[in-house]
């Protein structure tokens, strides 16, 4: 997918690293990207040094991930970093409508973006216990890496600018987002995009999502979720026997769906994730339901298989309806979408990716490219250049309250992160340091 906004870079090689200069808009063909003259800047050297209090950041990490934020309830979180953006120095520091908390550390363009984010949002329900306990070099607890590795890079970095007094030609715009988790939907990052200018001014987009230093996604992995409902009147398991029962007609559906072909090229996942109904052993039930679960790296493909549900559905619940041997009712079924996420991939040629290449290649790390699930989906969706990288360490048992992470090797991921935001806000020389 070509980038309305891409982002080519050209450094102009100039006597002196006080006179680098930054060239934005040339044409990729043309784009040359070095990092050792951005690295030796003495501003993001002082900003480097900051990023390496490992201490600090650890206890940024405890502290935020030991603050409950379960699906549609980050708010307690929020105040947290709210707060955290103001002591750090950002500027127009806010919640918008659906609780995404964001801050600025302007630039001389304020035309341009350059945006970083971090979901603040758990899978954990309200109520979990959540214990962040030390055991040997990991720390383990329920979100202490998806996603308190991604806020506690997100503060490290805000403190680094701010320290480092760094000046850029592209605003840094922060976010700490809500709603990238299960059904939560991406709903922060559709929020970001919705309504605004935003599009027209990010020049590129960084999200910090778990561990690793090598990590890239630019391929957005679709998906679309779905709850099928089918209710019927309900009765008595001996008097009232031949009413069409809503589990056998779900049943019905499940065999006729899970018979679907899904091709291996583009690689296509159908999954029957929850399914519920009844009171007792020996009623029958007046509900049942189930949730569905479709992805794709084709946008066709989901289209194909959401028409294979609603025609597995519809078939089912008339099937049920026609075996029923009394005519005390019938059975009705309701399909309701309650995710989705498009799909989208960057080209190989994104300014972004040369960037991320050309930092790599320079700090000796074997990138990655991957396809997933992420708040990139939604920019990279619209034809901006975003990807989501780890922001370091190693992390395992995600999602469980075993999750665990291992903080040896943070630097080199938030080194990475800080010198390819450089080049792609336009560094400049200039600007004394705090």
């Amino acid at each position: 997918m070509e980038s309305d906004v891409g982002v080519s870079l050209f450094v102009r090689p100039v006597a002196g690293l006080a006179a680098l200069v930054f060239v934005m808009n040339f044409s990729l063909a043309a784009a040359q990207i070095q990092v050792s003259p951005v690295e030796r800047l003495p501003a993001v050297q002082q900003a480097l040094k900051v990023l390496a209090d490992e201490e600090w950041i650890m206890q940024q990490q405890v502290l935020v991930t030991s603050i409950p934020a379960p699906p549609f309830h980050e708010e307690q979180r929020a105040s947290y970093l709210e707060e955290q953006f103001q002591q750090l120095g950002l500027q127009d520091v806010h919640r918008d409508a659906v609780g995404n908390v964001l801050g600025t550390w302007p630039g001389t363009n304020p035309d341009q973006i350059v945006l970083l984010s971090a979901h603040m949002d758990t899978v954990f329900p309200p109520g979990a216990a959540i214990e962040i306990r030390q055991e040997g070099g990991r720390w383990t607890g329920p979100g202490i890496a998806d996603n308190g590795i991604g806020l506690a890079a997100l503060l490290s970095l805000i403190r680094a600018v701010q320290e480092a007094n760094l000046q850029m030609q592209a605003s840094l715009l922060f976010v700490a987002n809500v709603g990238e988790e299960g059904e939560g939907n991406l709903r922060g990052m559709k929020e970001l995009f919705s309504g605004s200018d935003l599009k027209s001014r990010v020049r590129a987009a960084v999200i910090v999502d778990g561990s690793t230093a090598e990590r890239l996604t630019s391929k957005a992995l679709g998906s679309k979720r779905f709850e099928v409902v089918v209710q019927g009147p309900g009765g008595h398991s001996w008097a009232d026997f031949g009413l069409p029962n809503p589990i056998q007609a779900l049943a019905r559906a499940v065999q006729q769906l899970t018979s679907t072909f899904l091709p291996a090229r583009p690689r296509t996942t159908l999954n029957i994730g929850a399914m519920e109904g009844g009171t007792s052993v020996n009623s029958i039930p007046a509900e049942a339901w189930m949730k569905v679960d479709i992805r794709s790296e084709s946008e066709s493909e989901i289209v194909r298989l959401e028409e294979a549900l609603r025609e597995a559905v519809s078939n089912a619940v008339a099937e049920e309806n026609d075996w029923a041997r009394s005519k005390g009712g019938s059975l009705r079924s309701e399909i309701r979408v309650i995710g989705e996420r498009p799909a989208g991939e960057l080209p190989a040629s994104a300014g972004i990716l040369r960037v991320f290449r050309a930092v790599d290649d320079h700090l000796g790390i074997h990138t990655m490219v991957q396809r997933s699930s992420t708040d990139a989906n939604i920019p990279i969706s619209m034809g901006l250049e975003a990807v989501a990288v780890g922001g370091g360490g190693r992390s395992g048992s995600s999602h469980s309250l075993q999750e665990w992470f291992d903080p040896a090797g943070r630097q080199k991921a938030l080194k990475r992160i800080l010198l390819a935001v450089a080049i792609l806000a336009g560094v400049q020389s200039g600007g004394e340091v705090k």
